[in-house]
């Protein structure tokens, strides 16, 4: 994915209260986690925007933030068919 800058400012008194190490990746997991929220993006896109490692990460990250998971049964039926194929393969 190609990549540009944002600069904001915030009050210094910000960052005591947000108690992250990441200030970077606090904000990337949050935009992605409220863009998929609203249905503007895909969970494959929130991933990618939050640099999460996987899919399942990326749901760990929802979670978190209280952010309900459009998962379907046809998407649970795909994983089951993702996962026999991966351990056929092993």
């Amino acid at each position: 994915m190609k990549s540009a800058t944002a600069t904001i400012q915030l009050p210094e008194s910000f960052f005591s209260v947000m108690k992250v190490k990441d200030v970077g990746k606090f904000v990337r997991e949050t935009l992605a986690a409220e863009l998929y929220r609203e249905g503007k993006i895909s969970l494959g896109k929130a991933k990618e925007l939050a640099g999460a490692r996987n899919k399942w990460e990326m749901l760990l990250i929802l979670d978190r933030k209280g952010i309900p998971i459009d998962y379907s049964a046809e998407d649970a039926e795909k994983d089951v068919e993702t996962l026999k194929n991966v351990l056929k393969r092993e």
